[in-house]
């Protein structure tokens, strides 16, 4: 897989008066190969953006109260105070789960069904938790 994305264009006031907007150069290209692991793949890709943007975010989108632990639901009077540590929290569990996409292996392959089977259900559901938390909120992904 090779994958270039070029810088996006800025806002200068000669694109304005000159209506003179570059485009952004974009090339991707996908080999065979790249589909057979896809989630593995990607994750590889997902896991620095997630962590880049947690790091440097410059805002928050909202977030479902029962998306996150009981602490971080709060009153209704004191919703908009709770955006941002909403916001953390779902992008702690979507790093998470590609974190261990990436650099652990599966719950299965890291615990003992006999001795360990309650831990293993807890991993997995937090992983796929992490998963369905960046399905819902892929729009939020922003800077």
């Amino acid at each position: 897989m090779k994958v270039y994305i070029g810088g996006y264009p800025k806002g200068r006031w000669y694109n304005r008066w000159f209506n003179w907007y570059p485009e952004q150069i974009q090339y991707v290209h996908i080999d065979r190969w790249d589909t057979w692991s896809m989630d593995h793949t990607l994750a590889h890709i997902v896991l620095p953006m997630l962590q880049q943007l947690a790091r440097d975010k410059h805002g928050s989108p909202m977030v479902d109260a029962e998306d996150v632990p009981f602490e971080l639901q709060g009153d209704t009077d004191k919703q908009e105070y709770l955006i941002h540590d909403r916001w953390d929290w779902v992008m702690k569990e979507m790093i998470y789960a590609f974190d261990c996409k990436v650099n652990k292996e599966e719950p299965f392959m890291r615990f003992d069904y006999a001795t360990e089977k309650e831990e293993m259900i807890a991993e997995q559901a937090r992983i796929s938790n992490g998963y369905r938390l960046f399905g819902k909120y892929y729009e939020g992904l922003w800077d």
